[in-house]
C-alpha cells in the first residue's frame, strides 16, 4: 500500500514538473514570437487612431489593452500615471481595447466621443473613479455615467450625439482583432515597445521599461 501511495505521488511530481516546464517553454517561445511582431508587424500594438499619453518624440511605447469596466484596469491606473511622470520624456501610453464585460462598449464609444472634445483622459479618470458604481457587478447602472461626465468638463449631450454618430465599432473590432493576433485573454496586459512582460505587475512594467531605456541609451 505504501509503495502504491510512493509511486503515486512521484507521478503526480514528475507531471508537475513536466507541467512547469513545459508552461515556462511555452513562455520563452511566446516571447520569441512577439519580440519577432513587434519588428515586423508594429500596428499589432499601435494603430493610427490610437490614443496616445506623453511626448510625441519618446522612445518607447507602453501599450496598454484595457477595459473600462475592469477593476484591475481601473487599480493599476494610478501607477501607471506615475510611471508616466517618473519617466517623462522617454515614454508614452498607448490605449488599446479590450471589451470582456456586459458595458464596456458603451463606455469605450463614450470615451472615443469625448475625444472629440479634447476630454479623453479626463473622461478615463472619471469612469475609474465612479467605476464601482456604474459597473457594479450585480447592479450595473451604465446609464449614470450621464451623472458623472460634467466633473470631466465635457458637454455631455455632444457626447451623446457623437457616440452614435461615429463608427466606433470598427475601432473596437479592430483592437480585439489585434489583441487575439497577440494572445490577450485578460485586462490589464502590456507591451513594452511590443515586448510582453515576463509578469504580471507594476514592478513588471517598470523592469521592463528599464530594460528598455538601457538598450536606447537614453
Amino acid at each position: 500500500m505504501k509503495n502504491k501511495f510512493y509511486l503515486l505521488f512521484i507521478s503526480v511530481v514528475v507531471l508537475i514538473g513536466f507541467f512547469i516546464l513545459g508552461s515556462e517553454k511555452f513562455h520563452r517561445s511566446e516571447m520569441r514570437r512577439l519580440d519577432f511582431l513587434s519588428h515586423e508587424k508594429a500596428e499589432l500594438f499601435v494603430r493610427p487612431y490610437s490614443p496616445i499619453k506623453g511626448e510625441t518624440d519618446a522612445k518607447i511605447f507602453v501599450t496598454e489593452f484595457l477595459d473600462p469596466e475592469c477593476e484591475s484596469c481601473r487599480a493599476i491606473y494610478p501607477f501607471v500615471k506615475k510611471i508616466l511622470e517618473d519617466y517623462r520624456g522617454k515614454i508614452k501610453l498607448v490605449v488599446r481595447y479590450v471589451p470582456f464585460h456586459k458595458n464596456s462598449k458603451f463606455a469605450i464609444k463614450v470615451l472615443e466621443a469625448s475625444r472629440e472634445q479634447g476630454k479623453y483622459w479626463e473622461t478615463l479618470e472619471v469612469l475609474f473613479r465612479f467605476q464601482p458604481n456604474w459597473a457594479n457587478h450585480h447592479n450595473p447602472q451604465p446609464e449614470l455615467i450621464w451623472e458623472y461626465l460634467p466633473s470631466a468638463g465635457i458637454d455631455v449631450e455632444k457626447i451623446k450625439k457623437d457616440m452614435n454618430a461615429n463608427n466606433f465599432e470598427t475601432i473596437i473590432e479592430q483592437d480585439m482583432a489585434d489583441a487575439k493576433v497577440l494572445g490577450v485573454r485578460g485586462t490589464p496586459t502590456f507591451f513594452v515597445n511590443g515586448k510582453p512582460l515576463e509578469k504580471f505587475g507594476v514592478e513588471a512594467l517598470k523592469e521592463a521599461i528599464e530594460r528598455e531605456i538601457k538598450i536606447h541609451d537614453l
